[in-house]
Formats: C-alpha cells, sequence, structure tokens
C-alpha cells in the first residue's frame, strides 16, 4: 500500500466533523504503485523550524500553484455563493498546502473557477486540457463532475472528484470522497460480525435514502442477514410517527435498527421508536457517517448506536497544520484535496506521467492519507478503510478500528 503526506441533490463530499488516520506530511513520496506498494520514507516528519505564521488565503483568481513541469487541473466552485464556495476556497488553500509540504513536487495546479455549475466545469476542464492538463483534480458537484468528464474521457485524461453521487463515477472517472455505499457495507458487516442477523430500517425518503437503502438491502444478504422491515418517512413534522409505529410492532424480530439520517432527524425517530414501544437498549441502533456529529452523541435513547467512520487523529493533526498556515479552521472537505493532490504529486514523483494509468489508480493495495487507507476500483468508486464507532459523549468512542492496509485479494 502507498502512503501519502502528510461530501445527496448536488452530491458533494459530506463529512461534517473530525474524522481521519493521520501520516506526516512529510512522507510524501509514494513507492512504485504496482505489486506491494510500500511508503518511501514513510517515517519522516518536518524538520523544525520557527512558528508558521498565519496568511490570508489566496483570492479567486489566484494565479497556478507550483512551477512544476507536470500539469494538473484543479476545478472548484470558488466563486459560488454560500457553503460552496467556502469549502471550495478551503480545498484550494488544502491543494496548496499539500504542495507546499510535498516540497514542490514537479506539479503545476491549474486552478479553474467552476462556479458550482456544469457549464462552468465543462468550460474550465476544456481550458485546463489546452492548457496541458494532465490529469484532473475536481469538481466538486455530481453534475459538475459529468460536464468535466464529457471532455477529459475522450483526451484520455482521467479525473480524481470529489462527488459523493456514485452515479457518476466510471472508468477513469474516479471519486475519492465518502460514499454512502462505504458506510452501510462497513456498519452491516460488523453488526453481523457481532451475531446481528435480522435487520430493520427507517429511511428518510430522499435521494439520500434511496442509495443507502439499496446498499442496505445488498450488504444484508451478502452478509447472510435478512430484513425484516423497512420504512420510508418523508422529511416533515410529525410525519415519522406512523412509519415508526409500523416498525415497531417488527422491532421483536429484528436484532438492529438501522437509521441512516442526520442529527436533527435521528433523535426524533429514536423518540419516535420509544413512543412507539421499543425498548432501545434491546435493539442494537446502526447509523451511516452522517451520525459524526456531537448531537448525536449526547441525544437521548442513542447511546450505544454503532455507525462508521474513519478514525479522528489525522484531521486534528491536518486542522492544526492548517491553521498555522491560514489562521482557520479548514472545512472537513478540505482533507479530499490534499489527499488528492498528494497522491498525484506522489505519482508524478515516482512514476511520472505513468502513474496516472488505470493499472496504477487502482491498485489493489490502494493508498493511505490524512483519512485513513483507500483504493479506487476500476468502475470509479472507491473503498476506504473505516473505523466503527459507538455513540457516548463527549464525541463517541472506537469500538472497532480502522484497518490499516486492504487484505490481498480483497
Amino acid at each position: 500500500m502507498a502512503r501519502l503526506p502528510r461530501h445527496k441533490t448536488g452530491m458533494m463530499a459530506r463529512r461534517p466533523l473530525l474524522r481521519g488516520a493521520v501520516l506526516s506530511a512529510a512522507a510524501a513520496a509514494l513507492s512504485a504503485c504496482t505489486g506491494s506498494l510500500d511508503s518511501l520514507n514513510s517515517n519522516a516528519v518536518p524538520a523544525p523550524g520557527p512558528e508558521p505564521q498565519p496568511v490570508p488565503p489566496p483570492g479567486p483568481q489566484a494565479g497556478p500553484i507550483g512551477g512544476g513541469a507536470t500539469r494538473i487541473a484543479l476545478i472548484l466552485p470558488i466563486s459560488a455563493q454560500g457553503n460552496a464556495g467556502v469549502a471550495a476556497q478551503s480545498m484550494k488553500n488544502a491543494a496548496e498546502m499539500a504542495i507546499a509540504e510535498f516540497k514542490n513536487p514537479d506539479i503545476q495546479l491549474l486552478v479553474k473557477d467552476d462556479a458550482g455549475t456544469p457549464q462552468g466545469a465543462q468550460q474550465g476542464a476544456q481550458q485546463a486540457l489546452d492548457e496541458g492538463a494532465r490529469l484532473i483534480v475536481g469538481p466538486l458537484f455530481a453534475q459538475s463532475v459529468g460536464a468535466a468528464a464529457q471532455v477529459a474521457r475522450p483526451r484520455g485524461v482521467p479525473i480524481i472528484a470529489f462527488s459523493t453521487d456514485a452515479n457518476v463515477a466510471a472508468r477513469g472517472v474516479y471519486l475519492l470522497s465518502f460514499l454512502p455505499e462505504s458506510d452501510v457495507h462497513r456498519i452491516v458487516s460488523y453488526a453481523v460480525s457481532r451475531g446481528k442477523r435480522a435487520f430493520a430500517a427507517l429511511v428518510p425518503d430522499n435521494a439520500y435514502g434511496a442509495v443507502v437503502e439499496a446498499a442496505f438491502q445488498q450488504a444484508v444478504a451478502r452478509s447472510g442477514g435478512r430484513v425484516v422491515a423497512l420504512e420510508r418517512y418523508p422529511l416533515s413534522p410529525g410525519a415519522m410517527q406512523e412509519p415508526a409505529r409500523r416498525i415497531a410492532q417488527a422491532a421483536a424480530r429484528a436484532d438492529a435498527i438501522f437509521i441512516p439520517d442526520n442529527a436533527e432527524n435521528v433523535p426524533q425517530i429514536a423518540a419516535a421508536l420509544q413512543a412507539a414501544g421499543v425498548n432501545l437498549k434491546r435493539v442494537q441502533l446502526l447509523g451511516t457517517g452522517l451520525w459524526d456529529d456531537p448531537r448525536i452523541f449526547t441525544a437521548p435513547g442513542l447511546a450505544g448506536g454503532w455507525f462508521p467512520a474513519p478514525e479522528r487523529a489525522g484531521f486534528r493533526a491536518f486542522s492544526q497544520r492548517y491553521r498555522g498556515r491560514y489562521g482557520q479552521d479548514p472545512v472537513r472537505t478540505a482533507t479530499l484535496s490534499y489527499d488528492a493532490v498528494a497522491l498525484v504529486a506522489a505519482l508524478v514523483k515516482t512514476q511520472g506521467q505513468a502513474g496516472f494509468s488505470e493499472q496504477v489508480l487502482t491498485n489493489s493495495s490502494g493508498f493511505a492519507g490524512i483519512d485513513g487507507v483507500f483504493r479506487f476500483r476500476v468502475d470509479g468508486t472507491n473503498e476506504r478503510g473505516l473505523a466503527v464507532m459507538q455513540v457516548a459523549p463527549p464525541d463517541g468512542q472506537v469500538i472497532n478500528p480502522a484497518p490499516r492496509s486492504f487484505a490481498p485479494g480483497t
């Protein structure tokens, strides 16, 4: 496994809180990415130096980042309004930080602002390709990824994008985000390993719910379990009680109840289940990465629930370095940009542009970055090494560690 240095509708990578398992930013170099991939200098740490002074983030119209010979496009919605623009600027900063911590690799990032639109992404991709880009990092949103792919695919240029919508993944279009399907597989597999065989589920009636419902049905069947009840609920006040009542009728036959929703809705669902007579101490509650939220850890009825997440040391260390450089906290998706750029820089260092081949990018040994191990599948989706967390104040507890590598042959 190679080691790197040390995000619903619209579907951008969606992890809101602390995540990760860190490797030092100075451990930037990857070994040859075929066969067994060992780290080059994996134990290196930055030499002590003066405390870095905060510098203001560069403006959206800043020029290319880095001066290397291999040109890489970085497409983000820098001028978009609201959270998208904030996330994009933080991700751009993280990309710049990856280059700085890699000690000026032989790449140059051609920064393109897609303004959060498919048209902007397609135009930015075309401009970057005309300027000699050999790989595209980004975009952030699903429709923008698809639009960029329309111009990149005919030129044989791969994309490492950040959407969590697996529908836009394809051969040559790789998603580095945290995919809901991975969450579901991890938590169902762990639950089955702990003797849970009969599952009930309460699923939100939205795009995210549709994705996790399909993944849940497949994961349970693949693991040898069975779904004894599944209900969808609309996201409106008071609409959860009736689906919860129907699940309560089946709860006596269930070992676990799966609730793949966020910290605003899950406590309400738990309360509705309790009101319908479910003993939440008898049945195991299961969630997805959306549960990684302080409001979940202290919510009534959720103590002891299980959910998947990366371990957190990596993001803590990354955030400390980011604050030292930019004088502010990064958004959670910033690690995705950092890892993508660090991966590209390492591949160029060890293999040149041959490192962008499908064989290298989809190597089964995978890579290790800030948020733990990951690998790309040929179909463009990914697999990540996730821990299983238990709901407990103040910020959850690891009950099954994230894997440090992928087992041979998996």
